[in-house]
Parts: C-alpha cells; structure tokens; sequence
C-alpha cells in the first residue's frame, strides 16, 4: 500500500513540476506583458489603464510599421537562405553519404555551433565582415580593392548572412529528418518504374519533405524575427528590427506599455507562424516512415 501511495506521490509529482515551471516562467510573465500593454504612458512612468492605444500605435505610426515589415522582410530572406543551402546539404547527406558513421559525424558537425556562445557567433561574422576582417584583408591582397571598404558591413546584407549562419542548424535538423524517414522502396520503386531522377524527387522527395521544410522555416522565421544581438552588431542603424525596437522602450524611452504591446504583437505573430505551419504540414506523408 506505502508503495503504491510513493508511486501515486511521484506521478503527481512528474506532472506538478512541469505544470508550475510554466505556470511561474511563461503563463505568469506572459500575463504580467498582457496587462502592462493595456496601461498608458504618463512621463516619467506609467499609470494602470484599459485602452488599446498602444496597438493602435503599431498599425498607424509610420515608424513603426516600417520596422514591422523590415523585420518580417529579413526574417524572410533568411529563411530563404538558410532552405537554399540545408536543403541539397540535407538531401547529401541522407541519400549520398553511406557510411551512418561519416553521415553523423557530419551531422553533428553542423549542429556543434549550436553549442557555442551565440554572442561569439555573432562576433565573429563582425570580425570577418569588417573594414579589418578577413574578406576585406583578402580582397585587398587578391588587388581586387584598392584599400579595405565598409560596404560589406552595418546592411541588410550583414544581418542576413550573420543570422543564416546562426539559424541554419534549425533548418537543418528537420529536413534530415524528414528525408531520413523517406522509405527507400519508393524511391527505389520509382526508379523501376523508369521515372527519371529529377521527377522522383519532384514526385516523390519533395512531397514527402514539405513537413520538414515547413518546421525549419518556422523556427528559422521566427528565431530571426525575435532576434536582436545580430542587428545591433552587424546591422548599424538602419539594421534596428522588433526585438531591438521593445528592447528600446523598455530601456531608453521607459514606455513599458508599448514595449509590452510589442512583445505581445510579436508573440501574437509567432504562435499564428506555428498554427499556420502545424495545418500546412501533411503529416501523414511521413507516416511510411
């Protein structure tokens, strides 16, 4: 009987842990941003309100919504980018490479970054970007420019190369393995029924990686819209994004109401990102695996 109490006490226990980890680190907080959005700005401080003054400002201040669309516009090439480049790694690596040994180590290797201080990810495309870096040192050298430029440096450019390096491991991660779970006879099938490479992997591949695809885009969008390190490093002044502009009026311009608003918006468009991308993805196709 003492034994089936302990069991029932440490069940319980399992389930409780988790439930007041959320309960005190994200519900609680989250709630906390709710209702400070709501309240209205009174320099030097803020008083207790109901009024949506604060969203409304989002959609109608110029400022504002030029920094919406920008970020939404970077988030977007880098997911771009980073499909571009995980995609045929992935597709190497699943269908290439045959030693499992070979294809893990590889594997590992890309994710590795992840591991490493984000703040010195960032850093180093600084470094190798700047007027002192690597590629100006080398272009120099080469006789291809007369003396080092900034031209590579505080753009668009910077901040979509610095957060596609960082990102990339995300999109990675789910189309490997949504290609891995691919079951090889319908491929092999395929080729036997004298359908060429390229419409296997149109018919075939493709179809069967969209839940894959879907999953690195959404957590590659949405990590690039909330980022704010890479554009304060590499993306200058005209690199400010969402997460820099909240940063920005929980800081210097002491307007928690709008920043609240802010992170609410932001969080807003995140969890519709994810509802949108859990109805696009056909889950079943990847059920033969």
């Amino acid at each position: 009987m003492k034994t089936d109490t302990l069991q029932r006490r440490l069940v319980a226990l399992t389930f409780l842990l988790p439930l007041l980890w959320i309960l005190g680190f994200m519900l609680l907080p989250y709630s906390i941003i709710l209702v400070f959005s709501f309240w209205q700005q009174e320099y030097p401080s803020f008083v207790p309100d109901f009024q949506i003054g604060n969203y409304v400002k989002l959609f109608v201040e110029p400022q504002f919504v030029t920094v919406i669309l920008s970020s939404a516009f970077t988030a977007t090439m880098v997911s771009v980018a980073a499909l571009i480049l995980a995609f045929p790694f992935a597709y190497y690596l699943v269908f290439k490479v045959k030693s499992a040994r070979v294809r893990m180590a590889i594997y590992i290797a890309v994710i590795a970054p992840l591991w490493v201080s984000y703040l010195l990810r960032a850093y180093t495309w600084k470094t190798i970007l700047g007027s002192e870096g690597i590629l100006n040192s080398a272009l120099v050298w080469s006789g291809l420019l007369d003396g080092p430029t900034d031209v590579f440096l505080y753009n668009r450019f910077a901040m979509v190369l610095t957060m596609t390096y960082i990102f990339i491991p995300f999109m990675v991660m789910p189309i490997y393995t949504a290609l891995e779970k691919i079951p090889r006879n319908l491929i092999e099938a395929s080729a036997d029924l004298g359908v060429r490479p390229l419409a296997t992997f149109a018919r075939v591949i493709w179809p069967l990686a969209i839940p894959g695809v879907l999953a690195g885009a959404t957590f590659t969008f949405c990590l690039s819209l909330g980022d704010f390190i890479a554009p304060i490093l590499v993306g200058g002044a005209n690199g400010m994004m969402i997460a820099n502009l909240i940063t920005s009026q929980f800081g210097t311009a002491l307007n928690w109401p709008l920043g609240s608003a802010l992170s609410m918006f932001l969080l807003f468009i995140v969890l519709i990102i994810i509802e949108l991308s859990n109805r696009a993805a056909p889950a079943d196709r990847i059920a033969l695996g």
